[in-house]
Order: C-alpha cells, then structure tokens, then sequence
C-alpha cells in the first residue's frame, strides 16, 4: 500500500504538466522594472493570488512568496472547497488511524504544494512554499516537510523556514540536503548573521514593515526608515561575508508596505512586493534610482523616547563579541545540538535576549497582542535587555501566522 507521503505527491501533482520555461501569463515589459533590477534588486511578487498576480507579472519578476496568511485568504475564497474532502478522503484511505493533527498537517501540506504549482503553471517562476506552524519549533518534522515540499517541484520549489531555534537546525539540515532554503520571519541584522553562517540558506529575510508599524502603533517615533535601516544594515553585513566567501545566501527585503520603499530600498538583493506596493511604484515611479545599500537613513523618534526604550539597536547592530560568539558556535559540532542548546550558547555568552526562552504566558499574551506587539505589555523587559526588539517582533510573526493558520485549519475541518 501507498504511503501518505506517496498518496499526497499522486495526488498534489494530479494533471500538473508544466514546460519549464514557458510562461502562460502574457509576458510584458515595464521599463521602470529595469532601473530597480539594474540598481541590484531581484523582483518578487509577495502574494498568492493568481488574479492580482497576472495583472502586474513583467519580464523583470522571477519569483512568488507566499505563506500561511496569503494561503489562507485564497482557501477562504472557497477555492479549495472540493479539493480539501478529496484529500482527507485519500489520506484516511491509506492512513484510518490518523488523528486530526496530523490531518490537518497533511491537508496544509496539499494545499501548499497544489496553490504552489498552479502559481508555478502560470508564471513559471520559482515559487516559496511553507510548512504548517505548527512544526516551526520541531526539526526534525520542518526537514521531513521540507523534502517532501521541494521534491514535488525541485525545479520551481524554495522551501520556507521560520526564523527559530529549531528553524536554525532545521534549515541547515535541509540545505545538507539540498533543499534551497528560504529563511523567514527575521527581523534584524544579527538574526540574519547568525543564519547565513550556521544555516547557510539559500535567502533570510528583514519583515520591515512591521517594524516600521511597530514603532508608530507605539508612538515611539513616526515610524519611517525603522525597517529600512534595518534592512539596509542586514545588506552589509550579507555582502562582506560573501565577499569573505564565507556563504553564498542573499537577503530578501519583506513586509514591504509603500511603493516608495522599493526605491528606498534598491540595492537589496531581493526585493518581495506585495501587490499593492507593486501597482503603488508602477503609477508613480521614483526618479534616479540608484543603489542604496550604503544608506544609513535616519529614524526619527518621538520626544523623550530613546533606543534603549525598546531596545532598537538590536535590529542592525551586529556587535564584535555577537561575532565572537556566532564563530564560537561555529566550531562547535553543530549538527549534535538541540534548540535549547543554541539558547544555552547565546545566554553564556551575554546575550540572552537573542533567542529567549518564552514562557506559557509569554506565547499567550503575543497572541493576544496580534501581529504587532502592545509596547506597554513588554517596555520593561526591552528597556532592562531582557529581550531584544529582534526577537519580540519574530515571536509575534509566527504567532500572527499560527492564527491565519487556525482559520485555514478551521475552515478545513467543517469540510471532512
């Protein structure tokens, strides 16, 4: 009998007949494209909408990101609603005992593969696909996933990893194994350092809007350039290891909210545009577009708040000794260690608000908090350094993916 695993690549690849390299989205040219490509930028299109998608696709764009949030808006819509009791149906046929978790894991697991391949039938563009949250802190369940993911499509398939404790392992592993890797849900320089070094994936990622949203929904500042001198500083720090020859990742600018930050923001390898900031710069293009990657822009900050309110440096600085401890790590035997040790390795080394051990409570009160963080909630713990701003904005992330997840979850089980 088939295996679930060997049910689910049957059934996901069902009638997918794809000639690589040819498109069935009318190709078009837009001039304006090319002065961000020229300027050092790769184009993204950050969505799962086919429809939205095919309105702004141009010979420039080579890739799509999407991610739990994105595939949920497109099950919502009801899409899938015959698609879903096929698969649970297939699936207890070969697997009666199946309890609901690991159900819905195998669901998501088809839904992910299938919406992956009809954005690979139409625009024949590399396409990010992401495991269920909840195996963001598992390793060994985010490498089982993550084969499986990119041997239904190893010709368009990059596989997304949450930024995490485990996800720094499991990452690895699956670049071991050839698994392109996109690192997801990182929010600072140093997150992204400590990736392309002991994770050594294929991209990171800098989430600058939320950032940015961070700042202004706190009224800390107006919230301008938070994200971007984040971004911008993660850039440096990506480029002098390749120049090094230290690892090969590039670095992806996401979350983006405004058409003009994808001029802000020329320069960065990667840049992944929702469709609203796509069609934002299309109509009103900047003039001059040139590199700013050597750019340090200013954040401005409301009256009497500082830095060290929230811990702010932690989101592009990358101190001597944060080095230090990140080639400390490096010699270890890596492949040997557990989440919790990497935890150990930071804390002995001063910095435990890197990757801090979050309490029940904690996880309770980010999911409360919703995409963006309540400062008040967590204003003692960033201003005494307890935790960094790095690390509460990526909790946050995944948690705010986790809730788009349930709805994708619940929505799935009113239709088996």
């Amino acid at each position: 009998m088939k295996t679930v695993a060997e049910t689910m690549a049957e059934l996901v690849r069902k009638g997918f007949v794809h000639d690589f390299g040819k498109l069935q989205v009318e190709m078009r040219e837009v001039p304006v494209w090319n002065k961000v490509f020229n300027a050092g930028s790769r184009l993204w299109l950050d969505t799962g909408d086919i429809e939205e998608a095919s309105r702004l696709w141009n010979s420039q764009f080579v890739a799509l990101t999407t991610n739990n949030t994105l595939l949920n808006k497109e099950v919502q819509k009801g899409i899938y609603d015959d698609f879903i009791p096929k698969v649970a149906s297939a699936i207890k046929k070969v697997a009666p005992e199946i309890d609901e978790r690991e159900l819905l894991l195998e669901v998501a697991f088809a839904l992910n593969t299938n919406h992956g391949l009809r954005l690979v039938e139409q625009f024949d563009a590399h396409v990010s696909v992401e495991p269920h949250t909840d195996v963001a802190n598992d390793v060994e369940r985010t490498v089982k996933y993550g084969r499986r993911f990119y041997e239904i499509c190893p010709e368009r398939f990059y596989v997304k990893v949450p930024l995490a404790p485990a996800g720094f392992l499991a990452a690895r592993k699956l670049g071991q194994l050839g698994v392109p890797v996109n690192f997801t849900l990182g929010f600072s320089a140093r997150h992204n350092y400590l990736a392309a070094l002991l994770s050594r994936p294929r991209y990171v990622n800098v989430f600058l809007g939320r950032l940015n949203s961070f700042v202004a929904d706190s009224n800390l500042g107006d919230g301008q350039n938070v994200g971007e001198k984040a971004t911008l500083a993660t850039q440096r720090e990506i480029l002098k290891l390749r120049e090094d020859g230290r690892m090969e990742t590039l670095l992806i600018g996401a979350s983006m909210r405004e058409g003009s930050q994808v001029a802000s923001l020329a320069g960065v390898d990667v840049l992944t545009m929702p469709t609203k900031v796509t069609a934002e710069f299309r109509e009103n293009p900047a003039e001059g577009i040139s590199s700013q990657v050597h750019n340090d822009p200013p954040v401005r900050l409301a009256g009497g708040v500082k830095l060290d309110d929230f811990n702010g440096t932690t989101l592009w600085e990358v101190p001597d000794a944060f080095k230090k401890c990140v080639e400390d790590l490096l010699i270890k035997n890596i492949d040997t260690l557990a989440p919790e040790d990497l935890q150990a390795h930071f804390e002995d080394a001063g910095f435990g608000d890197f990757l801090p051990r979050w309490s029940d409570e904690d996880r309770q009160a980010v999911a409360t908090d919703g995409k963006i963080p309540v400062y008040e909630r967590w204003q003692d713990r960033l201003f005494s350094g307890k935790i960094g701003m790095d690390a509460l904005m990526n909790i946050s992330g995944l948690y705010s993916f986790a809730t788009d997840q349930r709805a994708l979850d619940d929505r799935v089980k009113s239709l088996i």
